[in-house]
């Protein structure tokens, strides 16, 4: 390999401070001290030939160099990541354990796939998986009964760190004979703030996106759903019996929408497009099969 690549502790390092936001935290994250992280971060501005980091009081951050140096060595070191997991489960007398929580969209519509590809990895690794609502994932994750969670809230509370894994759209679904149906037009926003909804239970990642959207954007308060259930199945099924529009993952009404047993209505003046994010312990970063699940969720963005 190219000399100044042959070695990527130290771009390892600089995404870990990206990510981390002071040389410390990433030394504590790849086991290290410090002083041998300082140490290692500044043989790579001097193999660069130009600074990557700017030290401050209260932190460090990357240089414009720094971040473009980061972008390009992300995709290398999640490949030596990934090179470095086949490796050692070829040569490991026990396979890994991950204990994952995700919100319910995601755990319907995107980890089946995600767990595919990391079975393909290790066949013998053990998935330990919860799911629940997105409050409920950033209260395990925080207890630390799970190596990682997967969430759909538009927010990270403190405590935590992240990775945006995915982009998801949030619909206005109607049943056929709901009289918004008939319109050659799909309400605007202030109708569906003032509208009886049917939705999921507080705590949920996509009630808090509907919550905040209609926050930001509009100045008002979402009203309480006329009708609250803990499953998207079940809200699907409301609303297909007529008890009122919802507002879901587009992700979860294809096959509705496809059936016709649903209707899909576009509310134009309001953005409904959402992050969902890996989530774990701030200081820290995922290891073994956790941070090979992470690789896997990043690279099928």
């Amino acid at each position: 390999m190219p000399q100044p690549v042959r070695d990527l502790t130290g771009y390892d390092l600089l995404l870990s401070v990206a990510e981390l936001g002071s040389i410390g935290q990433a030394a504590r994250a790849h086991g290290m001290s410090q002083p041998a992280a300082s140490a290692r971060l500044r043989r790579l501005e001097a193999e660069v030939g130009t600074a990557l980091l700017e030290r401050r009081p209260r932190g460090t951050r990357l240089t414009t160099a720094g971040e473009l140096v980061a972008s390009w060595a992300q995709a290398a070191v999640e490949a030596a990541s990934n090179l470095a997991a086949g490796v050692a489960a070829l040569r490991a007398d026990r396979h890994g354990h991950v204990r994952i929580a995700a919100s319910l969209t995601v755990a319907e519509y995107l980890l089946p796939r995600w767990l595919i590809a990391l079975r393909a990895t290790d066949p013998d690794t053990v998935v330990a998986l919860n799911s629940g609502n997105s409050a409920e994932v950033v209260t395990e994750v925080l207890a630390g009964s799970v190596d990682i969670g997967f969430v759909e809230g538009p927010d990270v509370p403190s405590g935590l760190s992240s990775r945006q894994v995915a982009r998801d759209e949030l619909v206005l679904v109607v049943s056929p004979a709901h009289p918004w149906a008939h319109r050659r037009r799909g309400p605007r926003a202030e109708e569906l703030a003032a509208a009886s909804l049917v939705g999921r239970e507080p705590g949920s990642g996509t009630r808090q996106a509907l919550e905040r959207a209609l926050e930001q954007q509009l100045g008002v308060e979402a009203p309480a759903p006329a009708l609250e259930v803990s499953s998207t199945t079940a809200i699907k099924a409301a609303v297909t019996g007529g008890l009122g529009p919802a507002v879901l993952s587009a992700r979860a009404v294809g096959a509705e929408l496809a059936a016709g047993t649903l209707v899909r209505l576009d509310v134009t003046d309001l953005d409904l497009t959402r992050t969902l994010c890996a989530v774990w312990p701030e200081g820290t970063l995922p290891r073994g099969p956790a941070r090979d699940l992470l690789a896997i969720a990043l690279r099928e963005q």
